[in-house]
């Protein structure tokens, strides 16, 4: 694990893993098991597929790879905003803050590595 310890958007994504889980058993005390297992597959997929994206065979799949982790990243934005608009589900806008920050990562990440 420490191979990874410098790199910012492993770091944010594992980071966001780990509030969602919570998150996700929160929204199940409640009884709310659809959109947990939601936000959490989602959730936790941004931070796989950032990881997979490590470990890719050429820069175009690097490329791929993150944008898959992009696209999880706003599924996971849709669920959050779903739950932060409804009446009877608890929410944390912190878990927002934290995936606007991946969001703008993922995308500098992407737009620099198609310059190169």
């Amino acid at each position: 694990m420490d191979r990874y310890k410098d790199n910012l958007i492993v770091n944010m994504t594992l980071n966001y893993a780990l509030s969602i889980v919570e998150y996700s058993d929160l929204l199940r005390e409640e009884r709310k098991y659809v959109i947990a297992d939601q936000v959490l597959r989602s959730g936790c997929g941004i931070g796989a597929n950032v990881r997979e994206a490590q470990n890719a065979e050429s820069k175009a799949d690097f490329i791929h790879k993150m944008k898959i982790a992009a696209k999880e990243a706003d599924e996971n934005e849709f669920w959050l905003t779903l739950c932060k608009r409804s009446k009877n589900y608890p929410f944390d806008n912190s878990l927002e803050e934290q995936l606007a920050g991946i969001i703008k990562v993922l995308n500098k990440i992407i737009g620099t590595s198609k310059r190169k």
